[in-house]
């Protein structure tokens, strides 16, 4: 089976001016128009939809989306959970610019985000959570490791079972 991978993280603008402390890569720097996580990352669904079309275009094959999601700072509030309405916000956004990408012709055959529970981020940390499952512990201290349902659980598991129907 042939196939291709692409990635798509974040958007960019091009910037006359490479020399510029702001940018990512040579004359790459963040939209200013965007939004960003604490991080920097542009959150920019309407680039995730233009991203699935161009790939695409290009390939003609079917596609897989198998990482979507937001890293963020999180803690448990005082009833062992997590109230994280931004990455539903930000999924559900994602999820819509994909069905529309659908509507115009994408192939998409299927879709993850970027891990079920809090995992160790590319640079080994814990500080930056992306899951459903809270995982109890941080950088240095593995605490109890016990698991919470965040928000977003619940929600997510409704997208499931209504197929994308009920965001």
């Amino acid at each position: 089976m042939i196939k291709k991978e692409c990635c798509y993280y974040q958007s960019s603008t091009v910037k006359d001016d490479p020399e510029d402390e702001e940018s990512i890569i040579k004359g790459m720097t963040p939209n200013p128009l965007l939004k960003k996580n604490e991080w920097g990352w542009a959150i920019d669904p309407i680039g995730f939809r233009i991203a699935l079309k161009e790939i695409y275009a290009r390939y003609k094959m079917p596609i897989f989306v198998t990482e979507n999601g937001i890293g963020v700072r999180e803690e448990l509030n005082e009833n062992k959970t997590v109230e994280d309405d931004y990455r539903i916000d930000y999924l559900r956004a994602h999820i819509e610019q994909m069905k529309l990408a659908m509507e115009e012709g994408v192939d998409v055959i299927g879709y993850l985000t970027w891990g079920c529970t809090d995992i160790l981020s590319s640079q080994g940390e814990m500080k930056k959570r992306y899951g459903f499952m809270f995982v109890n512990r941080d950088e240095s201290d593995l605490r109890d490791l016990k698991r919470y349902k965040k928000k977003s659980f619940e929600w997510f598991k409704n997208v499931i079972s209504t197929n994308g129907k009920q965001l």
